[in-house]
């Protein structure tokens, strides 16, 4: 227990300085927006990249595990959207961010830096392929379900053209592309700009846990909405459960991959949902309300599914 509190305390804490420090500065939101400029462009894709060229290319290319992986995430957000399709009456906006909510985890913020932590640098790899499909997978979800509900109009070719720009200039795609090239070529860069590229790896966990406990002291919570109470079972409870049960059928995967998926099935709503939300101005409190929950209890999910991992209560195949 002490080892996972080892684990747990520094990456929560980080969350709570940035809480606190959001509540006592009284800054804007808006004033967020260059350390998330810095996160996602400059601190992130690095890390990315620096793990990811010194792979094998053979690892890279497991495509057994991608496609289980990103299966199970899609039955969870089919399986929050048809609920929360009941729930909103037929609203498809609101069912289309409410899947979301209950499928796409903070695999960005806190993803990379619980996984390096609690199962080492190698959990890196799996930790890149599966933010970049399962981003890539998002990133269609949304635009195209919106365009379907009538909340965007667009042409097919406007809306085609909209989702590969999500896709192909996102940085951490990019970062993930460029890396699987250089460990394709085995090319070292220079020991300057390795340097640098160390250098602002390191600051990219620190820094985005920190900016997410900011982002909650910001966006307060003003009322509970109902659906929260199958948004955060399914999210935290019932995504890493069939992520565990899916992967041990799927195939025989590494230990380390395997963990490394379950884990980040279990981390709490990606602030990327709340942006989705305002972006098409749908479900934007709830959303904001989901994030903000879900981080909290997953203090506690998290807490106890790295228990499990750490002493061995959670064996790493159901089917080996």
């Amino acid at each position: 227990m002490v080892e996972v509190l080892g684990l747990i305390l520094p990456l929560f804490g980080l969350i709570l300085l940035g809480f606190l420090g959001g509540k006592i500065s009284k800054q804007p939101i808006e004033a967020l927006g260059w350390l998330n400029t810095f996160i996602i462009y400059f601190a992130l894709p690095p890390l990315f990249f620096k793990l990811l060229s010194k792979t094998p290319i053979e690892q890279l290319a497991s495509w057994g595990f991608i496609f289980a992986n990103i299966g199970i995430t899609f039955a969870i957000f089919t399986f929050t959207f048809l609920i929360g399709l009941v729930n909103a009456k037929g609203n498809i906006g609101e069912a289309t961010i409410q899947g979301l909510a209950g499928a796409y985890g903070n695999i960005g913020y806190m993803g990379p830096a619980l996984a390096i932590l609690a199962l080492g640098e190698k959990a890196a790899i799996p930790v890149a392929i599966i933010f970049c499909f399962e981003n890539i997978m998002h990133f269609a979800i949304a635009p195209a379900m919106m365009a379907i509900s009538g909340q965007k109009k667009q042409g097919i070719v406007e809306l085609v053209m909209d989702i590969i720009k999500k896709i192909v200039f996102h940085p951490f795609i990019i970062a993930t592309a460029v890396g699987v090239l250089a460990a394709y070529f085995t090319f070292t860069p220079p020991e300057a700009i390795q340097r640098l590229i160390d250098y602002l790896a390191q600051t990219a966990a620190p820094c985005a846990l920190f900016a997410m406990g900011v982002t909650l002291a910001l966006r307060p919570l003003n009322r509970m909405p109902w659906s929260l109470g199958y948004i955060v079972p399914i999210k935290l409870l019932l995504h890493p459960a069939l992520m565990y049960v899916g992967l041990s059928y799927a195939g025989n995967f590494d230990t380390q991959w395997m963990f490394t998926a379950i884990l980040l099935a279990s981390l709490p709503t990606a602030t990327n949902v709340f942006v989705i939300a305002q972006q098409y101005n749908v479900w934007v409190e709830r959303a904001s309300a989901s994030v903000m929950i879900t981080t909290l209890l997953s203090v506690i999910s998290v807490s106890a599914l790295l228990f499990g991992i750490t002493t061995g209560l959670i064996p790493a195949d159901l089917a080996p």
